[in-house]
């Protein structure tokens, strides 16, 4: 939100949440007739007005695209131009960046069904193509620049585009995140070359969804937050750098504010003397960036196959909730199967996230598996060869530590990591399972003054592991079977601090796999459940 939020800063279909495509059903509809009516011979195919919710639904994959690529590439931090990270807040304000889309979509239509000029356009006409080309160089780039200049005026910035500054560290969607009255201004600026050309009856379908789909890919270029753009091209045609704009020159906008205001043409920076001075200097510096070394690695992996969009360079809104499956994901199985086959037939681990607390710089790593295939046999090797191989990388890039998550750890798999300890005994890297922590965690769970807790979980190295913690605190374990309670004990060396239950009076619930819903179920009111499980104790590391 901008720091005095002006007229019209909100969309106005806020309030409608995710059903705020509902607004294009009538036109969607008016769509589907027209195609239905031409398909008898009535009249002509409006492929304009037919394309207009693919070339929506396009622009959004084209996006996600630019934004799981973006982050991929800035948590190995090759070419990364800013170090920081991003802030939570950023990501739930950014997290609307289909509005836009939704908004040129309406238009679009608008226009169409308006003017009979917008209609029955053919798919290609070269004149209307280069018109858009000069006028987008002349009228739009030369508008956007003083419109810009104009938008960092403190009246203007402070209602509207500092919503737009609050993300110094930007990434591809970063681009459109404007309150809707300057949208609508943008969207007059881009409307030149669009409505010229259909005006003077030079427009055709290619012309139009190409010049927006460049804006797109412009606008995510010079937000994504890693320089691409190689040095050959300027030595091979210098004139370029005036033509085009790369991310270290966007970025530096969003560091220093009153610098490099251009839209994707640089020229009218260098002409207004408003380029600024250390832009090749980044440009040079950022080309040259290695990737990062960390100092801690945390190995996990793939749980089904949906978990691909919950993964941070995935989508947003998902990697934000607990992993749930819903409905529509069926709408993404076309994405979904493509990334199966890919993760299947990939034989190394992947980076999706990294952080930094002070001088500790730590990354995330994915073995490229399925809960699935850890529960297979015959897998067991292959999957051990992938865990190997990435502890051999991360030791080669300098880390200190490799944490085992999820069923990377576990005891029937490598005996929860001691095998590559085994293997490679003169390791440097520390490879631990996380478990201890785990167990911190589960105790520091507990409210102070507890002296009885309930155990229930499948016996494992955390579940032994917590209640030896536990009985050395002095609180008493009940359990709810004799073979399990006898194990504990032995575990434990305690005879009187694991004991049989006789009720299911306890307030303090330990839960993990094995508790059934009618255990759960004899629970009193009132229960404090604190769950952990093979999986999600893992997680926790």
């Amino acid at each position: 939100m901008a720091t005095t939020p002006g007229l019209l800063t909100d969309w106005p279909w806020k309030k409608l949440g995710s059903f705020k495509y509902v607004i294009l059903s009538p036109w969607a509809i008016q769509s589907i007739y027209g195609l239905v009516v031409a398909r008898k011979g009535e009249r002509e195919i409006d492929y304009f007005n037919i394309l207009i919710i693919p070339f929506m639904l396009w622009r959004a994959i084209h996006n996600q695209i630019w934004i799981s690529f973006s982050r991929h590439r800035t948590a190995k931090g090759k070419n990364r131009i800013v170090d920081k990270s991003i802030e939570f807040e950023q990501v739930d304000r950014e997290s609307s960046w289909d509005d836009q889309i939704l908004l040129n979509g309406i238009l679009f239509y608008f226009f169409n069904t308006t003017m009979d000029k917008a209609s029955w356009l053919p798919i290609w006409r070269t004149d209307g193509v280069i018109m858009t080309i000069l006028l987008h160089m002349g009228p739009v780039e030369y508008l956007y620049y003083w419109l810009h200049r104009g938008l960092h005026h403190h009246f203007l910035y402070s209602r509207y585009h500092s919503h737009h500054h609050s993300s110094i560290v930007t990434e591809p969607i970063s681009s459109v995140i404007h309150p809707f009255a300057e949208h609508i201004a943008y969207f007059l600026l881009f409307a030149i070359p669009l409505l010229t050309t259909v005006v003077t009856g030079t427009a055709s379908v290619g012309s139009l969804f190409g010049y927006i789909t460049y804006i797109d890919l412009m606008n995510n270029m010079g937000h994504c937050n890693f320089e691409l753009i190689p040095k050959c091209l300027f030595s091979i045609f210098p004139p370029l750098k005036y033509l085009m704009y790369t991310p270290s020159f966007h970025s530096l906008h969003h560091t220093q504010f009153r610098t490099n205001y251009s839209l994707f043409m640089p020229m009218y920076d260098y002409m207004y003397g408003t380029m600024d001075k250390s832009t090749d200097a980044l440009y040079e510096t950022s080309l040259k960036r290695k990737e990062d070394f960390p100092d801690v690695v945390h190995l996990t992996h793939l749980t089904t196959a949906e978990s691909i969009f919950h993964l941070q360079i995935g989508f947003a809104s998902f990697a934000s909730k607990p992993q749930n499956s819903k409905w529509y994901m069926w709408l993404m199985w076309p994405v979904t199967w493509w990334s199966v086959v890919l993760n299947l037939v990939r034989e190394r681990s992947f980076i999706i996230e990294r952080n930094s607390m002070e001088k500790l710089r730590m990354q995330s790593w994915v073995i490229p598996r399925y809960n699935v295939q850890y529960l297979i046999k015959w897998k067991t090797q292959a999957i051990n060869g992938l865990i190997e191989e990435a502890i051999l990388e991360a030791e080669a890039q300098g880390a200190k530590v490799l944490s085992l998550g999820l069923l990377n750890q576990d005891e029937e798999l490598n005996r929860n990591g001691a095998i590559y300890i085994e293997r490679h005994p003169r390791l440097n890297i520390k490879v631990v399972d996380g478990s201890s922590l785990v167990v911190a965690i589960v105790l520091n769970s507990i409210p102070k003054g507890t002296t009885e807790v309930l155990f229930r979980s499948k016996l494992s190295k955390v579940a032994y592991s917590i209640v030896v913690a536990l009985c050395q605190k002095g609180i008493q374990v009940t359990t709810l079977y004799e073979n399990e309670c006898e194990k504990l004990k032995l575990a434990a060396k305690s005879q009187s601090k694991v004991v049989l239950s006789k009720s299911y009076a306890q307030k303090v619930w330990l839960v993990g796999d094995a508790l059934t819903a009618e255990e759960q179920l004899r629970a009193p009111k009132g229960t404090l459940f604190i769950p952990f499980s093979k999986v999600s104790s893992k997680e926790s590391t």
